[in-house]
């Protein structure tokens, strides 16, 4: 990527970020920079390119982050941890409006999102129950094309603007919390007490 079109794509990320996708202009994103809407123009065609381009960077960086943490993670628990440093991580920088901007203003930047959801975050998380389940970390009973799905819709709850009005709390707080409740929902006796080592050594 030309290195001026790196710049704005990092800029507009650090703007989107912060205030939402919508609430961002493209005069905005220029006057951080100092330089002219038409320089920004001259490599992306209109504002829903550069919102495809910054959320396609973000999911691939979700997606490496993923994989890495799977191939590094002890067992399926550790692996669910590791996951929650990641979305805490991000979400402590990401304004909540984000996912329904995207759906309302921006589609096919949500179609992008959509295939990754769909697709990626639903089969790493199938996975992840299978291996759990393998180790005698998870319920062995556990329907897992449920559980996967109503996991991954779960993640997506925080960003809801009924549940950000009526909850004082951040996004990854919110996000940490139903991470936790959902990982209690599945495990099995064995799981349990390495679910609270694990929420020890993370306060640690």
């Amino acid at each position: 990527m030309n290195e001026t079109a790196k710049r704005i794509q990092e800029d507009a990320h650090a703007l989107f970020m912060q205030y939402g996708l919508k609430s961002v202009s493209m005069d905005d994103i220029a006057s951080k920079m100092g330089i002219s809407k038409k320089t920004i123009y001259q490599f992306f065609s209109d504002k829903e390119q550069l919102v495809v381009e910054v959320i396609s960077a973000i999911i691939k960086k979700n997606q490496e982050t993923c994989s890495l943490d799977k191939s590094r993670s002890k067992d399926a628990i550790h692996e669910i941890f590791l996951a929650m440093l990641q979305m805490s991580d991000l979400f402590h920088h990401m304004n909540p409006s984000i996912l329904f901007d995207m759906y309302k203003y921006y589609p096919n930047a949500y179609k992008v999102f959509h295939a990754h959801k769909n697709n990626f975050l639903f089969n790493i998380i199938k996975e992840n129950l299978k291996r759990g389940i393998i180790e005698d970390l998870y319920r062995k009973d556990l329907h897992i094309e449920i559980v996967a799905r109503f996991r991954l819709e779960s993640m997506l709850i925080p960003f809801h603007p009924e549940f950000q009005t009526n909850i004082k709390a951040t996004l990854a707080e919110s996000s940490e919390e139903l991470s936790r409740h959902f990982l209690f929902g599945i495990v099995s006796e064995k799981g349990y007490k390495i679910t609270l080592k694990n929420i020890q050594n993370q306060k640690k």
